[in-house]
């Protein structure tokens, strides 16, 4: 059942978190548009704990960001295909699947495998956030996922002890968050049939999630070099001209590697959940 007012709930709390992280300079014109699109779906027909968990995974992303934030910058921002600021393209990338699940479970009368679903969706996005803004703090060099050669911090596909426990970490506060939400009365009038099985879903599926995405850095997403020989996610430098094309499929950007390993996320949640007989 779809509840209008919800939605309209939805619509006044995203346009105000979405406000404030604009206000922050954590989120682009387009990005505000963007969160609230994502936030008025997932609140509007997932209900507050679908809601409440994706604002967690967007306080704590946009808080880590300016996590020192002058050090990354150093660090690797030149690696990244964009800065700190999340754009339109980005919140959607991170959020549309979870906006999308949140109708089909309204629609579907709340069947627990979308629910699974949305676990491990929301469990890789926070999965692979934690893991960029504090691996690339790592006080030793990330290994590329693939061949466990040293890379430079920032290098797609490079994972670190550090990222990795902070992958865990991100995907398993969204398990255990939605789980305690999902035992609210108030929060959800179906809670009393969901159990604990939504943490190790999130847990297994945002950290698998997030290899998946590291898988992909190494091997198939687009990948650049400055004229200077540093590589890069960036089409272009800073100055507008153009980085040489290195290797990868050309149109596989760091958006589409995020969009496919939130995928891969929710289907290993769903399959927990199958295995589990939730």
């Amino acid at each position: 059942m779809i509840d209008l007012s919800q939605i309209g709930l939805g619509l006044g709390l995203s346009a105000i978190v979405g406000g404030l992280a604009y206000w922050r300079r954590s989120l682009t014109a387009g990005g505000w548009l963007g969160a609230v699109i994502v936030g008025t779906a997932t609140f509007g027909f997932g209900g507050w704990a679908w809601g409440l968990t994706l604002i967690l995974f967007f306080v704590t992303s946009s808080a880590l960001s300016h996590y020192k934030e002058s050090l990354k910058e150093r660090r690797a921002a030149e690696k990244f295909a964009k800065g700190g600021r999340r754009d339109l393209t980005q919140a959607l990338a991170n959020g549309g699947l979870g906006a999308l699940c949140a109708l089909a479970y309204a629609l579907s009368g709340r069947h627990p495998a979308l629910l699974a679903a949305f676990a491990g969706l929301m469990g890789t996005v926070t999965a692979d956030t934690w893991a960029t803004e504090l691996g690339v703090l790592s006080p030793r060099p990330p290994r590329l996922i693939t061949t466990g050669r040293p890379v430079d911090p920032g290098t797609s596909g490079g994972i670190s002890a550090v990222g990795t426990a902070a992958a865990a970490g991100g995907a398993l506060l969204i398990g255990l968050a939605l789980a305690l939400l999902l035992r609210v009365p108030a929060f959800a009038a179906d809670a009393p049939a969901f159990g604990w099985w939504v943490v190790p879903a999130a847990l297994a599926g945002g950290l698998g999630g997030a290899m998946i995405d590291s898988l992909l850095g190494a091997t198939l997403q687009a990948i650049y070099r400055y004229p200077d020989g540093r590589e890069t996610e960036r089409r272009h430098g800073r100055d507008g001209r153009p980085n040489a094309f290195i290797r990868g499929l050309p149109w596989l950007g760091n958006d589409l590697v995020n969009l496919l390993s939130s995928v891969a996320g929710a289907a290993i949640a769903v399959l927990l959940w199958a295995a589990l007989g939730a």
